[in-house]
């Protein structure tokens, strides 16, 4: 049995330090900025300022003039966006 095989959990520990998760994006949709706009209810220069902050996800470069946020991202700011960190 090969020990390498991927752990397909939906996020993955490695028990050091502040426990840093890593999460399985191979279900999450990647959503462009008019969604991430309307769902959040802020503006672009917002979102953008607030990114930079760490109180925002981070986007994701989805091509060479193009960028996505993770879904599950998204959703989490939109459960707490004033306790919200970036990892």
């Amino acid at each position: 049995m090969n020990s390498d095989k991927q752990d397909n959990s939906p996020t993955r520990c490695d028990g050091s330090g502040e426990e840093a998760c890593l999460k399985d994006r191979r279900t999450d949709r990647l959503l462009r900025k008019p969604i991430v706009t309307a769902r959040t209810g802020m503006s672009v220069s917002s979102i953008y300022r607030r990114e930079i902050a760490g109180r925002f996800p981070r986007r994701v470069p989805i091509g060479v003039r193009a960028v996505a946020w993770y879904e599950s991202d998204i959703d989490e700011f939109i459960a707490d966006p004033l306790g919200y960190r970036s990892p």
